[in-house]
C-alpha cells in the first residue's frame, strides 16, 4: 500500500511534464516561440527583412497556432496564459516591425508630462527648439505626418503617460504595457469565450505583431470594451458603463457598441458613462486641446487599404462614396441594434458584424485596427473573421516597407493585386463558410423529413 501511494504522485507529476514536452499542442507552442524568436531577430536588422521571411514567419506561426486549435483539449487555461506570455515577452524583446507610429506615442508622453497635455500643437512646431532633449530630438525627426495634432484618445494618453515615467524615449514599457494589458483581455475571453477559440486569439500571429512587436495602444481600448460587455453581462452595470466610457475615450470604434451596453440599464448608469466621459476630455479641454482636431484632419485626408470606399469613389466621387456607404452602414447599423433590442435577455452584441461592416465601407483599415474585431470572432467564431486576422497582413506590402523586396512595390500605396487577394481570401472564406452550414442544413431537414415519413 505504501509503495502504491507513494508512486501515485511520481505518476502524475510524469504524466504532468509528458503534457508539456509531448502533447500536439504544446510541441506547436515550442515551435511558434522559435519562430517569434526568429522574427524577433529580423527586427534588430531591419536591412535584411523582406516579404519572404516576414510572410514565412507569421503564417508558419498561424499554421501552428492552427494545429494547436485542433488539440485545444490538451492544454489548461493557466497553460494558454503562459504560451500567450511566452509569445509576447519574446516579441517585447523584439523591435517595432514595419511601423513607426510608436515615435508618436513616445513623444505624447514627453509633452503631456511637461505640459500636463499632449494636445493642441503638432509635433512640427517643436522643430529647431534648442531645449529639447537630445533624446526626444531624436524622436521627434521619426514622427509621421509632424504637422498633424495628435489623433490618440486621453485613455491611450495616459498610457503614454504612464511609459514615459517608467522609461522616457524608450519603447519597451510601451510594449510590455500592451502586452500585459492582452493577457487581462485574454483573461477575459476565457470567461466568456470556447477555450479553443481564445486559444486561437492568445496565438494570433496578428494580435502579437501589432502589440507584443509594434506596440500599438488599440489593446487597451479593446480590453475596456470586452470589460464592459463582461460586466453588463453580470449586471455590474456602473463598472461596465466605466469601463465603456474609458474604451471610448481610447478610440472612437467604441463609439458603435455604446448603444448595445447601455439598452435596458437604468437611466443614472448612463450618467456614470457621461461623467467618466467628460472626467476623461474636461482637463484637456479646459487647456483648449483634445484629440478632434487631428481626428479631424484624419477623416477628411486619408485612405489606404479601403475596400467598398476605394471602389466607389474610384467609380463616382469622395462625397458620393461618403454619403452613400455612410447611409448603408447606418442602416445596417440600425437592423442589427433592433434585432438585438428584440431578444428577451441582454446577450453580448454581434460586435464582429457591426465592426466587420464598419471596416468594409472605411476609407482606412489598418492592420492594428483588427484588434477591435477578433475577440468578437472568439465570442462568435467565423471563417471570415480569422481569415480576415491573416489576410490583413498583406496590407504591409508597400514599397516604403519592403524597399528589398523582388517585386517593385509603389512607396505608400497598395497594388491591386495585393487588394484583391487580401479581400478576396476573406470573402472566399465567408462564402466557404455560408455554402458548408447551407449543406448542412438541408442535410439536416432532409434526415428529418426522412425521420418523419418513416415514423
Amino acid at each position: 500500500m505504501k509503495t502504491q501511494l507513494a508512486s501515485k504522485p511520481a505518476h502524475m507529476a510524469s504524466s504532468i511534464s509528458g503534457g508539456w514536452r509531448w502533447s500536439p499542442v504544446h510541441r506547436a507552442g515550442l515551435a511558434c516561440a522559435v519562430v517569434y524568436a526568429v522574427l524577433a531577430w529580423f527586427s534588430t536588422q531591419p536591412q535584411l527583412l523582406s516579404p519572404l521571411p516576414f510572410y514565412g514567419l507569421l503564417g508558419s506561426a498561424f499554421a501552428l497556432s492552427l494545429l494547436a486549435f485542433r488539440h485545444a483539449e490538451g492544454i489548461s487555461p493557466v497553460q494558454l496564459l503562459l504560451w500567450a506570455a511566452a509569445f509576447r515577452l519574446i516579441g517585447c524583446v523584439g523591435e517595432p516591425l514595419l511601423e513607426d507610429d510608436f515615435f508618436r506615442y513616445l513623444w505624447d508622453g514627453y509633452r503631456f508630462f511637461e505640459s500636463g497635455s499632449p494636445y493642441g500643437i503638432a509635433p512640427a512646431a517643436y522643430f529647431g527648439d534648442a531645449s529639447i532633449p537630445q533624446a526626444f530630438i531624436n524622436v521627434l525627426g521619426q514622427i509621421n505626418y509632424p504637422y498633424v495634432p495628435s489623433i490618440y484618445g486621453p485613455t491611450l494618453e495616459y498610457s503614454f503617460l504612464l511609459s514615459h515615467l517608467i522609461a522616457p524615449a524608450q519603447v519597451w514599457p510601451l510594449q510590455l504595457l500592451y502586452s500585459l494589458v492582452d493577457l487581462a483581455l485574454i483573461g477575459l475571453l476565457l470567461r466568456l469565450a470556447d477555450r479553443k477559440w481564445v486559444l486561437l486569439y492568445a496565438w494570433s500571429p496578428l494580435v502579437i505583431k501589432e502589440l507584443a512587436y509594434t506596440a500599438h495602444p488599440d489593446g487597451v481600448g479593446v480590453f475596456f470594451l470586452i470589460l464592459a460587455l463582461y460586466w453588463r453581462r453580470e449586471q455590474v452595470f456602473a463598472g461596465a458603463a466605466a469601463a465603456l466610457a474609458l474604451s471610448v475615450g481610447a478610440k472612437v470604434i467604441a463609439w458603435l457598441l455604446v448603444p448595445f451596453v447601455l439598452w435596458r440599464m437604468p437611466r443614472r448608469y448612463w450618467a456614470v458613462f457621461v461623467l467618466v466621459l467628460a472626467a476623461l476630455y474636461v482637463p484637456f479641454l479646459l487647456q483648449h486641446g483634445s484629440d478632434l482636431a487631428g481626428l479631424q484632419v484624419f477623416a477628411q485626408r486619408w485612405q489606404f487599404n479601403g475596400s467598398l470606399y476605394a471602389l466607389v469613389s474610384h467609380a463616382f466621387s469622395i462625397p458620393v462614396a461618403r454619403w452613400s456607404l455612410g447611409l448603408a452602414f447606418l442602416c445596417c447599423y440600425l437592423l442589427v441594434f433592433v434585432r438585438h433590442c428584440q431578444k428577451p435577455r441582454w446577450e453580448i452584441p454581434r460586435g464582429d458584424q457591426l465592426i466587420g461592416l464598419f471596416f468594409l465601407v472605411s476609407p482606412v483599415v489598418n492592420a492594428w485596427y483588427l484588434l477591435w474585431l477578433l475577440p468578437f470572432a472568439a465570442i462568435y467564431p467565423q471563417w471570415w473573421s480569422w481569415s480576415a486576422s491573416m489576410a490583413v497582413l498583406l496590407s504591409y506590402l508597400t514599397g516604403i516597407n519592403f524597399q528589398n523586396s523582388l517585386v517593385k512595390l509603389p512607396l505608400l500605396q497598395l497594388p491591386l493585386w495585393v487588394r484583391l487577394l487580401e479581400y478576396g481570401s476573406v470573402a472566399a472564406a465567408g462564402l466557404a463558410e455560408w455554402v458548408m452550414v447551407r449543406r448542412t442544413s438541408l442535410n439536416e431537414c432532409r434526415q428529418a423529413l426522412k425521420n418523419s415519413a418513416s415514423n
